[in-house]
Formats: C-alpha cells, structure tokens, sequence
C-alpha cells in the first residue's frame, strides 16, 4: 500500500486545498524532511523574500508573474499558520477572522457612521482607530523594528511629526541635508562615518517623506534602473567584443551615456 498522500484528492475551495497541501508538508510521518524542520524563525527570511517578489513582479508588469508570487506569499502565511497550529497558537480561520475583523474595525466610513471623501480622510480615520486599538506608552512605539531600515526611518519621522516634532517646510528639511553632508565628510574614524552616514540617510528620507515620496519605494527604482542600464552595456559590450576589463572608466562611463 502506498504511503504517499492522494494529490486527486477534492475540497471545497482552493485555500482549503492550500491548507491541506502544507498538513501533507508538515505531516510527521510521510511528510517532507526539510519542510518538517521549519520554524517561524527559519521561515521568515523566505516570507520576507516572497513580499519583495511580488513587489518586483509588480513593477516587471507580468499578470502570470503577479498571480504566482501572490501565491507564494500566500504560501508563507499558510506556513506559518501551520506551525502555530502545530504549537496551539492559533490558526490560519485565527488568522483570516483577525484581519477581517481589523478591516471592519479600520473602515468605519465602510462599515459604520463615519464619513470619508478623500484618501487623506482615510488615512486620518486609519490612524485614529489605530490608536484606539493599541495602548502606546511614546509616540513611536507603533513602529514596528524590524522593518527595512528606509521604511521604518519613514515610519519613524511620520510618528514623531504627529505630535508636533516635525520641520517647518521641506526647504528647513533639505538644509539639514547639507548640515549632514558637511559632517559626514569631516568624519574621520570608521565608526563616525557610518553614524554619520546613517545620519544623512535619515535627513535624505526626511526629505522625501515631506515631499510625499517614499525612500524605500524611490530606491528600490533606482536600483532597478541601475540594473537595466548596466546589463544594457553588457550587451553592448558583448556586441562590439569587448569586456569591462580592457576599458578605462571614461570609456565605460561613455557607454553608461549611451544606456541614458
């Protein structure tokens, strides 16, 4: 008789399918060897990667990209609900009646007397139910640490200007830009540099954010195009025969051009 589980097998719904493929995983008898050793903390830095795969089919454009990193996203959460199954936390019904639950909670001008007309009304009611939820001790304790460094500078700077600690205008803010650089230079230890580093990479967001654009987002760009301008000279180099060793740095910055 064959041990193996019956992929043939039917179910009311494809998330119910979902939920029963990772059991199989996780099963301690015919299970998977690896997926058996999981734990929320050897799975985080997978569902973490997932998140930016969406983001980067996102911007890629591709609809079958999209609907497959969706479900790999979703896959993470199916994990991690499956382990805290395992351990008698909560599951994933736990899991999908909280955020159902929080919606309703967020979305009063949805679900209850409250009235929004714009986005920026939204945001306004967002913040408000928030603080209703949490009992917050200091005005950024509702920032979450372990964000990406960008985002959660964000984060940090939008928190504090709540409660008044904020520039008077982006122009005060881009000063302290200047202020930051000056100080980086005249950094002379490796341990000044890089707090004064970080320094300026915090005015720089404060920047942005005061002019509506979000660092983690434009960086993320950046890079994109940096890559696409690169492998663009990696094939024209590849055209012409020739390789980035044999060129000085005027010639490959003369190349750069070309990709712009």
């Amino acid at each position: 008789m064959s041990n193996k589980f019956n992929p043939e097998k039917e179910f009311p719904s494809s998330i119910e399918k979902l939920i029963w493929v990772m059991q199989c995983l996780r099963d301690p008898d015919r299970g998977c060897p690896w997926d058996k050793e999981q734990t929320y903390e050897t799975i985080l830095p997978y569902t973490i990667e997932e998140a930016y795969e969406v983001a980067d089919a996102i911007e890629n454009g591709s609809i079958d990209d999209f609907k497959e990193e969706l479900g790999d996203l979703l896959l993470q959460v199916i994990y991690h609900a499956q382990i805290a199954v395992e351990a008698n936390d909560f599951s994933f019904d736990d899991v999908a009646e909280s955020i159902a639950s929080k919606m309703i909670s967020r979305h009063p001008h949805v679900f209850g007397e409250d009235d929004a007309q714009t986005a920026n009304d939204v945001v306004g009611i967002w913040e408000r139910q928030k603080d209703k939820e949490h009992d917050y001790n200091g005005a950024l304790d509702s920032v979450t640490k372990g964000l990406p460094a960008l985002l959660r500078a964000r984060k940090l700077q939008k928190a504090a200007a709540k409660v008044g600690f904020e520039w008077r205008d982006a122009d005060e803010a881009f000063l302290k830009v200047h202020e930051e650089i000056n100080e980086f230079k005249e950094a002379s230890e490796d341990t000044d540099k890089e707090e004064e580093f970080g320094d300026l990479l915090f005015a720089l967001v404060n920047v942005g954010r005061m002019q509506g654009i979000d660092a983690e987002e434009a960086l993320r760009k950046a890079s994109n195009k940096f890559t696409k301008r690169f492998e663009g000279i990696e094939k024209q180099l590849n055209h012409d025969g020739k390789l980035f060793s044999n060129l000085s740095l005027d010639q490959m910055l003369e190349y750069w051009q070309r990709q712009k």
